[in-house]
Order: C-alpha cells, then structure tokens, then sequence
C-alpha cells in the first residue's frame, strides 16, 4: 500500500491540540513537510520543532485566528507567496460551544459558520490552484459524527457540522476530475479538551459526576471505550495518501461504531 507522502506538502489547522495536533504528527511521519496553522505563535512553535524530520522534511508555521476571515485569507496569502505548493488541506478548528438548538441565538449560528465553513472555502480556494497543477490534491475536513445523528446538546454544532458536510460532498464533485480527493472525517467521543467539555456541561445539567457519565457513554459504545485522538489521526493520514485516490466525497466515523446509522 502506498502511503507515502514525501515530497508532499500540507497544511493542517487547529494543529497545536488534539486531532489536529495528532494529524500534523502523523502526516509528517508518512513524509510530508507540515504548515501549522492556529492562533496561539507561542504553541506553534514549540509543536513545529517536535515533528518528525527523518525524511528531510522541512515544517512550519502559520498563525491564524479563526474568528476573522479576513485575518486568514492575508495569512494564507502571506503563506503560499513563500509555499506555493500545497498537496494536502486538513480542515480543522474547535467546535461550537454546546446547548439546546432553542436557547442559542443567531450570532452563533453566524460565528460558527464563518469558523468553519468560510474558512474552509478561504483556504481551499488559495490551495487548489497549486493542487490542480500538481494533479494530486487531498482535502480533509474534521467534522462530526453528527453529521449522520445529530447529538442532543450540541445544538449549533449539529447545523454547521452538516452545511460543512455537504459543502464538502459538492467540492468533491467539482474537483475529482483534477486528482484531488475532498473527504470529511467524523470523529465520535475522543479524548480531547472538546470530549472534557462536553462531558463537564452533561454532568452539570445532569447534577452527576464527569466520572459516572464518562462510564455511561464509554458502555454505550460498541468497542467500550473512547476514540484516541491518533485513530482519528490515522484515518486522516490514510484519505491523504496516494493509496486513497479513489475515496472521495465520503464521510468515515472514527467512533467506536457508535453511529446508529450507516
């Protein structure tokens, strides 16, 4: 199986934690030189410098924050005039705060949707120039798995993880024809600062311990246990090799099976 990608070059955001910080982990181990990008300069320094160079990679950083569109497109400007050429995207930036669809007001449903799915279509317009020349494209969205059920509580989460989805499902449509693959993946309970989050906000609301709801929802998953976010990293990983040209447009839960739906 062909997985590697050493000559490659991506860019992950959200990357200083968590699934991103997982990805950037693995890609630069399949060969790839890995973009950081997020908001704090001091984090993404000291990742950058911990990521694998065995193969000669050569890894950087990008600083970006999130809730200004206008801030992100001037810093993957700045990027790609150093970088042209980008392989790989990982789409990636931290969910909206959780709550019932009812109590949240319109100003999150707007800052949501500018976080994630504005960003996403800033950056992918600035890579995909450089990845048609290339005819090798791969782009990866973190979403959720309520993109298939909705999760009671995450009620802001649940509409902009789905226009993302869909957002992704038409790209695909539009780039196959170029060798570039757009895929979402959907990571279920992983332990990550979201997972302490949410499960500090259930067992508040619930009046129980983090501890007793964490057991509750580890037996309700089939493999008994929560997600680490290097699973959900490997997957990433493996949609962004040449082994995967042929994946495209398609949403894979990394969820312990979970998701009730297929």
């Amino acid at each position: 199986m062909n997985l590697d990608l050493t000559g490659k070059t991506a860019i992950v955001c959200g990357s200083t934690q968590g699934i991103g910080l997982a990805s950037a982990i693995e890609l630069a181990l399949l060969g790839a030189n890995v973009t950081l990008m997020a908001r704090d300069e001091q984090k993404l320094k000291e990742v950058v410098d911990t990521l694998d160079t065995s193969l000669g990679q050569i890894h950087r950083f990008v600083v970006a924050d999130f809730m200004d569109n206008a801030g992100v497109k001037t810093s993957i400007d700045e990027y790609l005039r150093l970088v042209p050429d980008v392989h790989i995207l990982i789409n990636n930036t931290g969910g909206p705060a959780g709550g019932a669809i009812l109590d949240a007001e319109t100003d999150q449903f707007q800052q949501a949707f500018q976080m994630h799915l504005v960003n996403n279509q800033i950056l992918t317009q600035s890579v995909v120039p450089a990845m048609k020349n290339a005819r090798f494209g791969r782009i990866v969205n973190i979403i959720s798995t309520s993109v298939k059920q909705p999760i009671v509580g995450l009620g802001v989460s649940n509409t902009i993880r789905a226009a993302v989805a869909n957002w992704a499902k038409t790209m695909s449509l539009e780039l196959g024809r170029y060798g570039i693959t757009v895929n979402n993946v959907l990571p279920g309970y992983t332990k990550t600062g979201r997972l302490d989050a949410v499960l500090n906000m259930r067992a508040e609301a619930q009046e129980r311990t983090p501890e007793d709801l964490a057991a509750q929802m580890q037996a309700e998953i089939p493999v008994g246990r929560f997600a680490e976010a290097e699973e959900v990293a490997a997957a990433v990983a493996f949609l962004c090799s040449p082994a995967a040209a042929s994946i495209s447009g398609i949403n894979i839960p990394v969820d312990g099976g979970k998701t009730g739906s297929l």
